[in-house]
């Protein structure tokens, strides 16, 4: 059994796989009550129900801390596009990229959308994610940007996958403000998240947690990028959700290095993403904070590039890295946080302990909530999958596939 008990682990820490040979756990109202060896906890607890999981690898269930799970459509046909050279802000320049996803979203009834993430999120509950992130920024506009909202609570509610919701207005600037990117910001924080904080408090109460305690305020995150999101605007996007109580996010360097993620530092969110071009001194900035850097191999994969997330720098600094999947319809439609890990290991050059590290108990503390999910340990949710294989390392050697044989989500066997 691996546990990954000990908190989120940093730089040349990460790895620590807290291994119990022959190892068994009891489980509890849907808690961790008491975990330890195979013949000590069979005496300790000689009448409880059993599963034998004899041969198999016992892991925490997978935390995905990036995805665009809510979405409508789908872009085959970009995908064909950048075969044929066309790069990907050069789509987006011409009306594709997101904003064909914001087209096809913007006219989706409520009930399509419903249908297509919940079975976007069967697929990955069965890929062994127990906890899933998930942004809007299909809409960039109000009403259809808290219509994807509402529908990540409806599937939050409904369960097995957990969900922890980000409003991402600041996606791309909709076709409407081409001319007035500037607008759209100050619409973003005069109006939109003031108007967000009010839905909430009003709707969010109507999801009921299957923990039965309060929902926190979403994430705010803005794609801070070339074509996108000024680093100025990042800020004042980023400073007036701050303001408002909202916890932060940042898409930063995917293609250029404009200072996002020191930023993100700076401000003390949670994470900071895909992370590319990172210049050292932000590497440095993030290592000395307590913010994640997510890194998304799926995506440079989808997009054909050569260039990963530089991981080893990150880890040389001592800073927290975690993994995501980054699915999402244009660039990385991918429900796998299994293939992230074999990926990871070779583009990133990490090791298959570190890569599970990072998609477990790091990826956790990239969504703030560390402190009840991404280990096995006593008190934390029963959150488990059980592999196919004995050896945790057959995540990485082995792709493409799905190795994940039954998935316990707060106890309950939903797999």
């Amino acid at each position: 059994m691996v546990t990954l008990a000990g908190g989120p682990q940093r730089g040349a820490a990460l790895g620590r796989l807290g291994l119990i040979p022959n190892g068994a756990v009891l489980i509890r109202d849907g808690c961790i009550a008491a975990l330890g060896t195979s013949p000590d906890l069979r005496a300790a607890y000689p009448n409880e129900p059993q599963v034998d999981a004899g041969g198999k690898a016992v892991l925490p269930g997978f935390v995905d801390p990036h995805t665009h799970l809510v979405f409508a459509g789908d872009r085959a046909a970009e995908f064909e596009m950048r075969l044929q050279g066309k790069s990907y802000l050069e789509i987006l320049a011409a009306g594709g990229g997101i904003l064909s996803t914001v087209q096809a979203t913007r006219a989706a009834g409520s009930q399509q959308l419903l249908r297509e993430t919940r079975a976007r999120a069967r697929r990955m509950l069965a890929n062994g994610t127990t906890t899933a992130e998930a942004k809007t920024g299909y809409g960039l506009e109000l009403q259809t940007e808290l219509r994807q909202l509402e529908t990540l609570l409806a599937l939050d509610a409904e369960g097995p996958l957990e969900i922890a919701p980000t409003f991402l207005a600041a996606h791309a600037i909709p076709p409407e403000f081409n001319q007035d990117p500037g607008g759209y910001v100050d619409l973003i924080c005069a109006q939109m998240l003031p108007a967000l904080r009010d839905w909430w408090t009003a709707r969010a109460p109507d999801f009921p947690t299957r923990g039965g305690l309060a929902r926190p305020l979403p994430f705010v995150d803005v794609f801070c990028e070339r074509g996108a999101f000024t680093l100025a605007q990042s800020r004042q996007i980023l400073e007036s959700a701050l303001k408002l109580g909202f916890p932060l996010k940042i898409h930063a360097d995917e293609f250029e290095n404009l200072g996002g993620a020191a930023l993100a530092a700076g401000l003390g969110a949670a994470s900071a993403d895909h992370l590319v071009k990172t210049s050292p001194a932000d590497i440095r900035a993030l290592a000395s904070s307590s913010c994640a850097a997510v890194a998304l191999p799926c995506t440079p994969f989808g997009l054909g590039e050569r260039e990963y997330t530089p991981a080893r720098a990150i880890l040389e600094q001592g800073g927290l890295l975690a993994l995501a999947s980054d699915l999402n319809p244009g660039t990385a439609w991918c429900e796998s946080m299994q293939f992230a890990i074999a990926l990871a290991c070779r583009a990133m050059r990490l090791t298959p302990a570190e890569a599970l590290a990072a998609a477990t108990i790091n990826a956790a503390a990239a969504i703030g909530r560390a402190d009840t999910i991404g280990s096995i340990e006593v008190g934390k949710q029963a959150d488990l999958i059980l592999l196919r294989v004995a050896d945790y390392r057959h995540l990485a050697y082995q792709f493409g596939g799905n190795l994940v044989e039954r998935v316990i989500k707060r106890g309950e066997i939903v797999i």
